[in-house]
């Protein structure tokens, strides 16, 4: 498994709300985005969100980022600070 660890800044409650909205009347992903899981996490305090989108395969990772970098900003949480593509090691989840 594969994951892509978007990080944003100047977020916005709004911008979050209009990024849920969007999300929820989707019917999946976007076309080309093989993503098996989507995971938004967001500092309010802070004004920060992370974004944790799962993949099978780095290949299906890669593609994703190239659909993901083109992406209009006003469809995302905020201002995008950082990715970082990673293969996840452990996953544990206890009993």
């Amino acid at each position: 498994m594969y994951v892509r660890v978007v990080r944003f800044t100047d977020v916005s409650p709004d911008r979050i709300e209009a990024v849920l909205a969007q999300i929820k009347e989707s019917e999946g992903p976007p076309p080309g985005i093989s993503a098996t899981r989507l995971q938004l996490f967001v500092d309010a305090d802070q004004a920060t969100a992370v974004v944790l989108q799962h993949f099978d395969t780095a290949q299906g990772m890669a593609e994703a980022a190239r659909i993901f970098d083109a992406m209009d900003v006003s469809e995302t949480p905020g201002t995008r600070v950082s990715v970082d593509t990673c293969e996840v090691k452990l996953d544990i989840t206890p009993p």
